[in-house]
């Protein structure tokens, strides 16, 4: 029991990682007033660009960086649209992920030829996992070695990345000057263009951020968890991390939580089938794969309350003339 329970959190860090990446770039994104339905775009633009950098290159770094590159340029795309010339925040959105849903396929085809994969990945071309000094003689220890060699160790350095940002992102968003205006634009932009600050530059600042950790998470996907880049990989990830993130009402270790709610009930799909349920029988695939997601939705709609976001967030801003 206690075996299949450390399989199971095992299973949730590596599924919770991209989730966390993505709820962490919309916490920046929407902190600052811009709404980001767009996150699903970037995961999936990124996870391509990172996946086939490294097969080109042979190098998965150069794959990140060119993941990280793509991610930030959708989102300044993204801000582009929304901050300067002041247009819908969802349209925007919605019209990132469909650009990019076909895009991404259709590049693969071109550039690939393998029905809208990329080639597989390996060796230097892949973030492979890290273990632990002194992991393998622990891991017959009771308790603590499982939880050392198993859980603890064992993941590629993305993953480590990931929950290292939950504390940095909140030292930034509440302890920082930078942190302290990206909160004011989101709430008062008024306020903060008359003190002299430029709500634009400020937001765009936030949407660099938010590409950057997008582009991990998306990295992560065609080079750690996977081999490869494949069609529509992100699967409602960038959506699920929206969901997380007005879960854990837009504050970064309540987010982290709400990930990992989400990423264990992914697991506990994953795990779940095949297996057969007295009374029952074998739960049909299709159902298992569904669960995440309804709940999810379940999860929202009944156990949050009232959750209110950043007072200014997807408002255009209008400079007020003198």
């Amino acid at each position: 029991m206690f075996e299949t329970l450390i399989l199971m959190l095992d299973a949730t860090m590596r599924v919770s990682t991209p989730l966390i990446l993505a709820a962490l770039a919309g916490l920046y994104s929407e902190r600052a007033g811009i709404v980001d339905i767009g996150l699903e775009g970037k995961i999936l633009g990124s996870a391509f660009a990172a996946a086939a950098g490294a097969a080109v290159f042979g190098s998965a770094w150069i794959g990140l960086c060119l993941g990280i590159l793509a991610s930030v340029s959708l989102a300044m795309i993204h801000g582009f649209a929304c901050i300067t010339h002041r247009g819908d925040h969802i349209v925007s959105g919605v019209a990132i992920n469909t650009i990019v849903a076909g895009l991404t396929v259709t590049l693969s085809m071109y550039w690939f030829g393998m029905g809208g994969q990329t080639p597989a990945l390996s060796g230097d071309a892949r973030f492979l996992d890290i273990t632990f000094p002194f992991a393998d003689a622990l891991q017959d220890v009771p308790v603590i070695g499982a939880i050392y060699s198993n859980l603890l160790s064992g993941h590629n350095i993305l993953v480590y990345l990931a929950f290292a940002m939950v504390p940095l992102t909140y030292w930034v968003v509440y302890k920082t000057r930078f942190g302290l205006r990206l909160r004011a634009v989101g709430e008062n932009p008024h306020a903060v263009d008359t003190a002299g600050i430029s709500v634009a530059f400020i937001r765009y600042r936030a949407l660099i951020v938010c590409g950057i950790l997008c582009g991990l998470a998306g990295a992560y996907l065609s080079t750690a968890h996977n081999a490869g880049f494949l069609k529509d990989m992100s699967a409602g990830k960038g959506y699920m991390a929206l969901a997380a993130l007005i879960f854990g009402k837009w504050r970064p270790v309540p987010v982290l939580l709400a990930c990992l709610l989400f990423g264990f009930l992914d697991a506990v799909a994953v795990r779940m089938q095949g297996v057969e349920i007295p009374g029952i029988g074998q739960v049909p695939v299709q159902a298992i794969e569904v669960l995440p997601y309804v709940l999810t939705v379940l999860l929202l709609a009944g156990f949050i309350g009232k959750a209110v976001g950043p007072k200014a967030i997807g408002r255009p801003y209008v400079k007020e003339r003198a």
